[in-house]
């Protein structure tokens, strides 16, 4: 059966009371509509003619549209027909609405920066900005189809991002997973034939290398406990450090944000950044020494417990992003002194302190259990993360061959 294409009045209403103008295309008994963006009060439709009445005070205007929309789609049915193409009343339309938008690449990254800035992930806004432009200035242009985002354009790119900008291989395979998400977005909305994705078997796969995490041993973390004679400043960001380590490795925005309100019952209640997890632990012994230490500038029952964030606006989520972020820095400048002053040579960092837990763990915890704790969505992430510093087990094998 041949494909159809009519002019029609969806019965189904605004908020103002009116219906959609659209055209319906429709083959083997199965129909899809494209909405031409025009709203009317059901008295305007002739539905014997498929037309506005003469009455609407545009009736000229939204008839010649409708004429102009129906003959450029019965034009495509026809070419489909010619061309013995089979698709079904879905695809037709998505490829309609591609061929007559005039979205690139750019536009659907734009609409992407809004919506990360819209939903508040301000971690995320500079990372994906700064992918955006290293696109830009490699096709310099912002006229960009998404057909010609291909192989051959990708390949050339990642030579480009390793040759001027210098981007680590890891980087580099961020920016692809950026460009890749576009392309979803662009072909959930129909904007894009799948046909021109240029991922997957056979095409361009997304290689991540492997990371080298290192994390403290429980020795070098004694050294940090036992520590004295710092300056006030180097003091807090063994406290913050430790807090962190004590609390299987919290990530340094999240510590911040604690609030005394969120301390009761003997445990720490809180909601992880990263992906708005709940999380419940109980206060190991170690970290209440610290926690008193903060005591004497408590000022409310919701108020911060560490000082970084404590003169913020509240409600201000990108203003406290950026302080965090920025009091990351000055804490990691602290760690560097008291590295040197524990005689610790591996790089310490707030981040280091969930890579340490993850090291002393080691084989000692069941995955499922670390899981909750790392509050990982997969078991999967966790015996990834795990890998890098599960080493017992290689470490014995490889003696029991060598010493002999």
């Amino acid at each position: 059966m041949n494909s159809k294409a009519a002019i029609t009045l969806r019965r189904k209403a605004n908020q103002k009371g009116e219906f959609p103008l659209a055209i319906r295309i429709t083959k083997n008994r199965k129909s899809s509509y494209i909405y031409l963006g025009h709203h009317i009060d059901l008295k305007y439709w002739d539905s014997k003619k498929c037309c506005v009445k003469t009455a609407h005070p545009n009736a000229t205007r939204l008839n010649n549209l409708l004429l102009i929309k129906l003959t450029e789609i019965n034009k495509y049915l026809i070419d489909l027909q010619s061309e013995n193409k089979d698709f079904t009343p879905l695809q037709i339309k998505n490829d309609i609405a591609f061929i007559k938008s005039n979205k690139n690449f750019f536009d659907f990254a734009n609409e992407h920066q809004e919506e990360i800035v819209n939903t508040k992930q301000f971690s995320r806004v500079a990372v994906d900005k700064a992918y955006k432009n290293h696109i830009a200035s490699f096709a310099k242009t912002e006229d960009l189809p998404f057909q010609d985002i291909n192989e051959d354009f990708l390949k050339n790119f990642m030579i480009y991002l390793k040759k001027k900008p210098k981007l680590s291989d890891r980087t580099i395979a961020n920016v692809l997973v950026y460009i890749r998400l576009i392309f979803n977005k662009a072909i959930r909305k129909g904007m894009i034939d799948r046909k021109f994705y240029p991922f997957g078997t056979g095409k361009i796969k997304i290689k991540f290398p492997e990371s080298h995490k290192v994390g403290l041993s429980v020795q070098e973390i004694q050294n940090l406990e036992k520590l004295r004679g710092l300056t006030e400043k180097e003091t807090h960001a063994k406290n913050v450090w430790l807090f962190s380590f004590y609390l299987a490795g919290i990530r340094v925005g999240d510590v911040l944000k604690v609030r005394w309100s969120d301390i009761y019952d003997n445990r720490i209640h809180y909601t992880m950044n990263k992906n708005s997890k709940l999380v419940s632990l109980e206060l190991p012994e170690k970290v209440k020494p610290i926690l008193n230490a903060y005591l004497a500038d408590k000022r409310s029952p919701h108020d911060y417990v560490f000082p970084e964030l404590k003169e913020i606006d509240r409600a201000d989520d990108k203003t406290i992003y950026a302080k965090s972020k920025n009091e990351n820095k000055h804490l990691n400048k602290q760690l560097k002194t008291i590295a040197e002053k524990a005689g610790i040579t591996k790089k310490l960092t707030m981040h280091i302190s969930r890579h340490s837990f993850g090291n002393i763990a080691g084989d000692k915890i069941p995955v499922q259990m670390l899981q909750q704790l790392y509050r990982h969505s997969s078991v999967t992430t966790t015996m990834m993360y795990q890998s890098y510093f599960a080493s017992a087990a290689t470490d014995k094998a490889l003696n029991s061959v060598v010493n002999f």
